[in-house]
């Protein structure tokens, strides 16, 4: 499009302010605009911050900004480098963004003072690029993630470009690495766009990095070999590389309307896309400081986080901190009041245009409920417990199928999943959907198709990474995965629990959906992939979190997971890990009486109790997971029958956090609530799906947790058969069994033959699994009896 020498002299002074202002905030808490000499008292006592990735990223701001205001766009800043935290609020706070969320901070000399001081500060706001940062999605805290996110943001929004600064040291990282890969999933005619930058300057913390010590000949093969078109931009004089970056950013976003254009028309391009990207060469704290101490700084890696060390209590320091800011020509920048002059306030897009102030940054603002259908019209029809099995994510399938339909027009909800649709038995989704699928599609493909709803990629970070966006732009979405495999975006989700619960506290972000689990293939269903397939953790990972941000649920059936689903995507700001198996198992529940009991979160299961709810009984036997009630209820049959005097109390807990006191989690019983389900006295043999000790670190303060007997996965795995599974690690009725009978003083006069017969079912048990390779029988044939039917114990 061009530009005069005047505009692309005001984009220099607004970048100098904004690197004039990225500087104030590492080093000063007073004299913000240098109106007397620098001393001591005006440094911060303790300097933190980063201050090397931060003038390129200003430098791409400015120039984002000039598109904005010449084409009209809606362009979403991704900050790759969560370093570059004072260059996100420096040019927030130039638009006039900032002060509008935070008016104490006005854009004014005194507001710039507060500016200085509050950055990394106590009391104040962190170094990196947080929720409490305009405009952004992405904190950066941990690297790796900014381009998946940005993805993630793009789809479904057409008419936004998602702007992404990707960090060379970022670039290292394998979730980075992968999410080059996005590309293949960006439908042009629904979606939006994405513009990666790839800003190489060089160096990491201390050490240079790959991409950055690669040839353009290297760099232009990598990016073409992954399907973009690279377009390059280096170079360390300011002028020449604003003419380049001006051409350059036409050039993209040409590029871009042009592939968007031909889709949106019906063209069908013979082959996928080849979308622009920018690779951007600059120096490593570029206007900084050359040398300090003798010792070179801009372009290497002691530009990384304070260039200057000891400005407060080293005069020659000092002396530099102030001649580098001064090299900004402050007073060209700023007029009397500490105001922005007018020509820098003047490349400013307008309202919801400037980027700090784009709705796509604060998804709840764009957030639309889900059409959702009654789940009550794909409840099984349950009338005897125990007496019809199912698979309860097959089940589930069937409403994710109609979540889909219902909201095709909104285009608000897609399902992500790491290649595991169809094995984790949701399939039916595929009558609503197919898999997007941008590369070329084979006549004998099932399921594939340009505008699919359904995400799959062999990478649960990529998967984690693109539904983070989806959501933290407004949309809805659900993640199934195998339940071992989840652990791989642990410091993901730890991540997005932190903006969640720093984002509740901040009254201008509006809530957004949840985050939402379907774990499945679980670890007493690993019987067949054996020990690496084995590990139920997620959960004692995820109850580490604010407790007003998690959920845990295990439903035991799949009208329970029906209520499950449905709450889940109706709620916002949390994270819901939801844990339920696909294999055919008992079902238990009708769907009136899985209302009741999911709501209540836990409750005593009469139907399945040898005494009466009211009465005080000899033994409460607890559970919580498909495969554990089960089990439980196995056990609770084999004592029936050979104690019928034993009053037993069954009870079953679908919300795991109703354990913890009510003081603690929103979601836990009172006292007075636990204690008429588990007593304040008797024994309570406790089956639960995961690790033992998060049942015991839920409950510690309980009245009765000393007389809580914990069942679970003890580390103890193979290839193996699936009650084996639950011998091994004594999660087992005989197991169950054992544990209370040894429980129960009152028992020992008669209970030793009892004994014999189940530790002799033990063995029996051993023997036969390893010379038939199935379970027994007995157990593969197990049905729940009701009481007062014959044993089969």
């Amino acid at each position: 499009m061009g530009i005069d020498s005047a505009t692309l002299e005001a984009m220099d002074r607004y970048w100098r302010a904004a690197n004039y202002l990225s500087v104030g905030q590492i080093y000063l808490m007073e004299n913000p605009l240098l109106r007397q000499p620098l001393r001591a008292e005006h440094v911060k006592p303790r300097l933190l911050g980063h201050w090397g990735t931060t003038p390129g990223l200003n430098f791409i701001y400015v120039h984002l900004n000039r598109i904005i205001r010449e084409r009209g766009t809606d362009i979403l800043y991704v900050c790759g480098p969560g370093h570059g935290g004072p260059g996100m609020v420096a040019n927030t706070w130039l638009e006039g963004t900032y002060s509008e969320i935070y008016p104490q901070v006005s854009r004014d000399a005194e507001g710039m003072r507060r500016l200085f001081k509050q950055f990394s500060f106590p009391g104040g706001i962190p170094s990196h690029v947080a929720p409490q940062t305009p405009g952004s999605i992405h904190e950066g805290g941990e690297l790796g993630y900014a381009l998946v996110h940005a993805y993630g943001a793009a789809f479904d929004n057409p008419d936004l470009v998602v702007a992404c600064v990707v960090g060379d040291g970022e670039a290292e990282t394998g979730p980075l690495a992968t999410a080059w890969h996005s590309n293949k999933f960006l439908n042009p005619r629904v979606d939006g766009a994405v513009l990666p930058i790839l800003h190489l300057n060089g160096y990491k913390i201390a050490n240079p990095t790959i991409l950055g010590r690669m040839s353009d000949e290297e760099l232009r093969s990598l990016f073409a070999g992954y399907g973009y078109e690279p377009l390059f931009v280096e170079g360390d004089q300011p002028m020449p590389m604003h003419q380049v970056m001006v051409g350059t950013l036409d050039r993209a976003f040409d590029r871009i309307a042009q592939i968007q254009r031909a889709a949106r028309a019906g063209a069908d391009e013979p082959e996928r896309p080849r979308w622009p990207m920018i690779v951007l060469r600059s120096p490593k704290g570029w206007t900084g400081p050359k040398e300090v101490d003798g010792l070179k700084v801009e372009g290497f890696w002691r530009a990384h986080q304070v260039p200057v060390s000891n400005a407060r209590g080293d005069d020659g320091h000092r002396a530099i901190l102030e001649e580098w800011m001064r090299s900004y020509r402050p007073d060209e920048l700023f007029d009397d009041r500490g105001e922005p002059t007018p020509d820098i306030t003047s490349l400013v897009p307008s309202g919801q245009k400037r980027m700090g102030a784009t709705p796509y940054a604060n998804g709840g603002l764009l957030k639309r409920d889900l059409v959702l259908p009654d789940w009550r019209g794909f409840a099984l029809d349950v009338h005897v417990p125990g007496a019809l099995d199912a698979e309860a994510t097959r089940v589930m399938g069937a409403l994710v199928r109609e979540v889909m339909q219902a909201n095709r027009e909104t285009r608000n909800f897609r399902l992500m999943g790491p290649d595991e649709t169809a094995s984790n038995r949701l399939d039916a989704v595929f009558e609503a959907t197919d898999r997007v699928w941008m590369e070329e599609i084979e006549p004998y493909d099932v399921h594939l198709a340009r505008e699919g709803r359904v995400m799959e990629v062999l990478s649960e970070h990529m998967c984690q990474g693109w539904l983070e966006g989806y959501l933290l732009t407004g949309r809805h979405g659900l993640f199934s995965c195998y339940e071992a495999f989840i652990h791989i975006v642990d410091s993901m989700v730890n991540q997005h629990a932190k903006w969640l619960q720093t984002s509740e506290e901040l009254s201008w972000r509006a809530p957004i959906a949840s985050l939402n689990y379907l774990l499945t293939s679980h670890v007493w269903r690993q019987d067949h992939n054996g020990f690496s397939h084995q590990d139920p953790g997620f959960a004692d990972f995820v109850a580490n979190k604010k407790a007003d941000t998690v959920r845990l649920y295990f439903p035991p059936d799949a009208n329970c997971l029906l209520w499950v689903t449905d709450h889940c995507l109706r709620t916002w700001n949390r994270i819901n890990v939801i844990t339920a198996g696909k294999q055919k198992q008992p079902q238990w529940l009708s769907a009136a009486e899985a209302e009741q009991h999911c709501r209540e979160g836990a409750g005593v299961w009469e139907w399945a109790s040898t005494c009466a709810a009211a009465d005080e009984p000899d033994l409460v036997m607890g559970c919580a997971g498909d495969v554990p009630t089960i089990e439980t209820l196995a056990a609770v049959q084999l004592l029936r029958h050979a104690f019928p005097d034993l009053k037993i109390r069954v009870v079953n807990v679908v919300d795991l956090m109703t354990l913890q006191a009510h003081t603690t989690h929103p979601h836990g019983f009172t006292e007075a609530a636990f204690d008429a389900l588990f007593t304040t006295g008797k024994p309570v043999i406790f089956a639960y799906h995961g690790y033992p000790y998060l049942i015991h670190r839920l409950t510690y303060k309980r009245n009765n947790h000393d007389n809580f007997h914990v069942h679970g996965f003890q580390e103890e795995g193979t290839t193996t058969t699936p009650f084996d599974m639950a011998v091994m690690n004594g999660l087992d009725r005989y197991h169950l069994a054992l544990g209370a009978i040894a429980r129960l003083p009152h028992l020992a006069g008669r209970a030793g033959p009892v004994v014999a017969q189940i530790e002799g079912k033990l063995a029996e048990h051993r023997a036969y699994v390893r010379e038939y390779g199935e379970d027994m029988p007995e157990i593969r044939n197990w049905r729940w009896e009701p009481k007062g039917g014959a044993s089969q114990a």
